[in-house]
């Protein structure tokens, strides 16, 4: 029997977070506590399995909200710092159970060297640094995490090339502009469909409304969320 899976939303904000800093937009000025988003992550559990989607500036302050104890792995979906630079927040993680799983594309886990090269050290390393178990995600590979089955799914984030994530009927995909023709067969027979949304206007690296909209039709899943709004 497949073990449910449950999605949180960490977080569904911008890159610099909703409200922006100093912006006088009447979004950011408001008092809605909607309009108080995170950056983008999804906290994803079965069982007694706890995963999470991106670690950006917010890991911490979303690891608390949820109250998350242990932590089985982190998946990346590229290497903005919005998405990463949280990493150094996993050490309550590692104290307490050891090396911490990230999956990621090789040249994801490259910038993570160069960002937190005191993680990566071999000789000397600080005795307070994390460690990771690197596991390399191949695009065209299917892989496991605790029982389920991922499956990588290629976009662009203008020219970067980003991945997102189908588990069982459930996928995530954020920074996307793009999504090639034979990547979108992947995303067909969804449940639910996460997808960023950025703003109404055209943007050159991520989707707007209306884009968004137009791939929700086409994908056709029983739900959709936006996010990365």
């Amino acid at each position: 029997m497949k073990s449910t899976l449950s999605v949180t939303f960490l977080g569904t904000g911008t890159s610099q977070g909703i409200p922006i800093i100093g912006s006088r937009h009447p979004v950011c000025l408001s008092s809605n506590p909607k309009d108080k988003r995170l950056r983008v992550s999804v906290l994803l559990q079965w069982e007694d399995f706890n995963y999470v989607i991106d670690c950006g500036p917010d890991f911490r302050q979303q690891m608390l909200r949820e109250e998350v104890r242990h932590l089985n792995g982190v998946l990346l979906t590229h290497e903005h710092n919005d998405h990463i630079i949280g990493l150094d927040d996993i050490r309550p993680f590692y104290f307490r159970q050891g090396d911490i799983s990230f999956y990621a594309e090789k040249r994801v886990f490259e910038a993570l060297k160069q960002r937190f090269s005191y993680v990566f050290e071999i000789e000397n390393k600080y005795p307070g640094a994390p460690t990771l178990q690197e596991i390399e995600i191949d695009e065209n590979s299917i892989f496991s995490i605790s029982g389920k089955k991922v499956i990588p799914v290629r976009a662009m984030h203008a020219n970067l090339p980003v991945l997102g994530f189908r588990i069982d009927d459930f996928a995530y995909m954020t920074d996307v502009k793009t999504i090639p023709t034979s990547e979108m067969e992947k995303l067909k027979g969804l449940e639910v469909l996460v997808i960023n949304a950025l703003r109404e206007k055209p943007h050159p690296s991520h989707l707007n409304l209306e884009e968004a909209l137009a791939l929700v039709e086409a994908l056709a899943p029983k739900k959709a969320y936006f996010t990365h709004i």
